[in-house]
């Protein structure tokens, strides 16, 4: 498999993008790494990072989208974005997949402008992992793409994130619910409702409205909600866990026996910050373009993108897109897609 990778985007970026790609190249023998951003940036990190292989290629792009900058805009004022060049590989047939830890807005709006839709597929939504008190994952989608959905967008976020977790975490009947203010069929305002009739009446593993906590619950594999919710989620649950880990290591520090009780149990600390780090995960597919992207979180390190790589190798391995158009298309077909 050949990977593109945005090694402009991120916060920390071209040095982690670099070093993340070094260690898949490393790691995943017979796959190629496609780096495409300021050629001069990229050669020196990636002398600097000990890289004498023969898998990572380089693509000069000299441009590329800030994290704060409004994505289109920005990208018809800067036509050679490193994002936008490297869905161009992935479009023209000289990658398999996209992964990018840039400007969220700027890899969505490459990847639906340049790869297009799936058959029967009207938006695009992020299918964000996200660890479970039970040690497994909830799939959220979306986390960030649509923030204004009709029905039959959610009703097609559930049916590929279905999929989705069959192949990327081996669940064999995912369980799906729908983000509402309360569990009662009859909660919610009119997209929540019309919503719920749609996802009723499918083949899907449906079990109706779930709130916020049942996320990390692991009430359910698969949560469905648009993309304004699932972004907001997304980042509170990132914070929170941010907070407590910092709560915990000042606390431990405190006393003398509360060290000594820090250093015995570190391995199940290290365990704990390892599960709900996000870079263990690598990033969120961008499900319903025809390609496929993995987006990776702005402050991603270089495990994050070793992850995402990872992640990108497997599903393009696993044919993700064809499995989503075989296995929806009788449902997709017909229904409004708006």
């Amino acid at each position: 498999m050949r990977i593109a990778v945005d090694a402009m985007g991120g916060d920390d970026a071209p040095a982690v993008v670099v070093e993340g790609a070094v260690a898949a190249s490393r790691q995943l023998r017979g796959h190629r790494i496609i780096l495409v951003g300021d050629e001069a940036r990229i050669s020196y990190h990636l002398a600097e990072f000990g890289y004498h292989g023969t898998n990572i290629d380089m693509l000069h792009a000299p441009d590329a989208v800030g994290m704060h900058e409004k994505p289109v805009e920005a990208m018809r004022r800067k036509r050679r974005t490193s994002v936008a060049v490297a869905a161009e590989l992935v479009h023209d047939g000289h990658a398999d997949a996209l992964v990018s830890a840039g400007n969220t807005g700027a890899a969505v709006a490459a990847s639906w402008l340049t790869f297009g839709t799936l058959p029967g597929i009207r938006k695009a939504g992020i299918a964000a992992p996200m660890p479970t008190r039970t040690g497994g994952v909830c799939v959220v989608i979306d986390a960030g793409a649509n923030m204004a959905p009709t029905p039959t967008n959610l009703l097609q976020y559930g049916l590929m994130a279905d999929i989705y977790a069959k192949i990327a975490f081996n669940i064999q009947a995912p369980t799906v619910g729908l983000l509402n203010v309360g569990e009662e069929d009859a909660k919610g305002n009119n997209l929540a409702q019309e919503a719920f009739a749609l996802l009723k009446e499918s083949h899907l593993n449906f079990i109706g409205n779930v709130e916020g906590n049942d996320i990390f619950h692991g009430a359910c594999d698969i949560v469905v909600c648009d993309g304004f919710a699932g972004n907001a989620i997304l980042k509170a649950a990132e914070g929170l866990a941010q907070t407590m880990l910092a709560h915990l290591k000042t606390e431990l520090g405190k006393t003398i026996r509360r060290r000594v009780g820090a250093a015995l149990c570190r391995t199940a600390f290290k365990a704990v910050a390892s599960r709900m780090d996000c870079s263990e995960y690598g990033g969120a597919p961008l499900l319903g373009v025809n390609g496929i992207t993995i987006i990776a979180h702005g402050a991603a390190n270089a495990r994050a993108v070793f992850s995402g790589i990872s992640v990108a190798v497997r599903l393009a391995e696993m044919n993700l897109n064809r499995r989503i158009t075989d296995e929806a298309e009788a449902v997709l077909v017909g229904k409004d897609g708006r």
